[in-house]
């Protein structure tokens, strides 16, 4: 099960990673990095599950805050408004 599931996750994060290369607009390109960051917090996910440990929860709880911060000051910039506004 965890292994088709970590098949599954890495062909989806392969499939955002063409989409950030090719995506027509930077609109584009921001939700490939936003759904590839959730990936990572899925992998994270079955990586605790798999192994029983805390550690990778961890991981996956500050990706997604950082994922969350980096979106919000990539859409402050292509709005073309200053970070302190």
């Amino acid at each position: 099960m965890f292994t088709f599931l970590f098949f599954f996750l890495i062909i989806a994060a392969f499939m955002c990673l063409y989409r950030v290369m090719v995506g027509p607009t930077p609109p584009d390109r921001m939700v490939a990095i936003d759904i590839l960051g959730i990936i990572v917090v899925g992998m994270c996910a079955l990586f605790a599950a798999q192994t029983k440990r805390d550690f990778y929860l961890y991981i996956a709880i500050s990706w997604s805050i950082l994922s969350f911060v980096g979106t919000l000051a990539l859409v402050k910039f292509l709005e073309g408004r200053g970070f302190d506004e």
